[in-house]
């Protein structure tokens, strides 16, 4: 699996559709999965929603996309696209009340093709809809050639005949990268957001999001910031029936192809995440409370820490620590659970103000990955962590998102060791339930 692509809260339950390959642990001819929850946090995996249909506009793949309300009608957009991907086209299809099975629109596709200025053919994919008012909006990944990524706009009044407007936003390619995949465009207090997913062909691209005014069918940034830099990709958003905005992320590999294979398996969703904004427009982030309900015991209660690590009941976790920083001496934790030198550090470094997950392997070799995080003066480090085995998901102060995917082959003795002790003003650890 990969990209989340429609979600939506549907009659009360939730439904997750995703990229899937049913043939295999590789990326190739493209479905689109489904599952469904009454909590976002126990799943029930349903038939596959979408597939690819030989001699149509979509029968190489059923690329991401979104899933709207029409007036009590499900309907999903899609990516299209032929054998080998080189033709991308912008699709729609219509569910049932159950959104089990999907009629797709007899005329698709809705877009043909990009706009003639960009010139980018096959790059243009990832379709994210919404209704403002009376008329509905698309924005869709592209690239300009030679000038940076870019989120191209529509218009509709029907969902069927899709006008092009403009660019809504186009980036710096130094900065921003070429290509711009899995645009989400979205309203957050008095602000809109636009999420964008930087393709580098390489799968180390990372996560940034704008924030600013939408007026006039045009996007003012006043804010941008790093939503992650690591595994996590192709984040999701909708608005829920509690008017929360929820987000979704696929967490790629750290291991070669071949052991993707030798597992069977490849690919996983983060946990939801609720979105707001801080009053200097940074996108806060955090774990949807629903996830409490899985938490077991609670571990090292009413202890006096010190620096002998702390015995963990395995590597399902939900973590939680504020440290009063002090001006020169790094806080965190290591993370251990085996009997070789595989460890995981999480450190905050004050000096260059840089939150960092250093995982050492067996063989001594590094995986980094490091994020600059400001705090202000008296603001207490609060980290967030969430571990399950081959993922650690962690969030700083609720706005610095760092994950990282590890594959212990065995969890023998697993420990944690505090740094920094004397400044740890709170903690809590709790084991976590399987949701199975």
């Amino acid at each position: 699996m990969n990209d989340p692509n429609g979600v939506i809260q549907w009659n009360g339950r939730y439904h997750l559709f995703y990229q899937y390959n049913p043939f295999g642990a590789f990326h190739d001819y493209m479905h689109w999965g489904h599952a469904v929850s009454d909590d976002l946090i126990h799943w029930e995996e349903l038939p596959i929603a979408i597939a690819p249909d030989p001699g149509t506009v979509d029968e190489g793949g059923i690329f991401s996309g979104c899933i709207v309300d029409h007036d009590g009608t499900p309907t999903a957009f899609y990516t299209g696209v032929n054998v080998g991907a080189t033709e991308q086209r912008q699709c729609m299809a219509t569910g049932d009340d159950e959104l089990i099975t999907w009629q797709k629109y007899a005329a698709n596709p809705l877009i043909a093709a990009p706009p003639p200025h960009t010139d980018q053919m096959p790059d243009f994919r990832d379709p994210f809809v919404w209704r403002d008012d009376h008329t509905w909006y698309m924005v869709v990944g592209s690239r300009i050639a030679g000038v940076g990524g870019a989120a191209l706009l529509y218009r509709s009044q029907d969902l069927q005949n899709w006008t092009y407007l403009h660019p809504l936003m186009v980036g710096d390619m130094p900065r921003h990268g070429a290509m711009w995949e899995c645009p989400n465009f979205f309203p957050l207090g008095d602000k809109w957001v636009l999420v964008i997913s930087l393709h580098t062909g390489s799968g180390t691209g990372n996560v940034i999001y704008f924030v600013g005014d939408f007026r006039d069918e045009r996007f003012y940034p006043e804010y941008e910031g790093m939503l992650d830099s690591s595994v996590y990709y192709a984040p999701l958003t909708f608005l829920d029936e509690q008017n929360r905005r929820i987000m979704w992320g696929w967490l790629r590999e750290s291991r070669s192809g071949d052991d993707q294979l030798a597992a069977g398996w490849s690919g996983v969703q983060a946990i939801p995440r609720v979105l707001t904004l801080d009053a200097n427009n940074r996108l806060l982030m955090e774990p949807v409370p629903e996830l409490e309900q899985i938490r077991a015991a609670k571990q090292h209660e009413n202890i006096v820490l010190s620096d002998t690590p702390l015995d963990l009941p395995g590597l399902a976790l939900d973590l939680s620590f504020a440290f009063r920083v002090e001006s020169d001496v790094p806080c965190g934790f290591d993370l251990t659970w085996d009997d070789t030198a595989e460890r995981i550090a999480v450190l905050y470094d004050p000096v260059l103000q840089t939150i960092n997950v250093r995982h050492t392997h067996a063989d001594n070799t590094l995986s980094p990955h490091g994020q600059l995080h400001r705090l202000v003066p008296e603001e207490h480090l609060e980290l967030r962590i969430l571990i399950d085995n081959s993922v650690l998901e962690l969030i700083a102060n609720r706005r610095t998102s760092i994950t990282h995917r590890m594959y212990p082959k065995q969890v023998k003795n697993p420990r944690i060791q505090i740094h920094n002790t004397d400044a740890v003003v709170d903690f809590a650890i709790w084991e976590m339930r399987s949701i199975w």
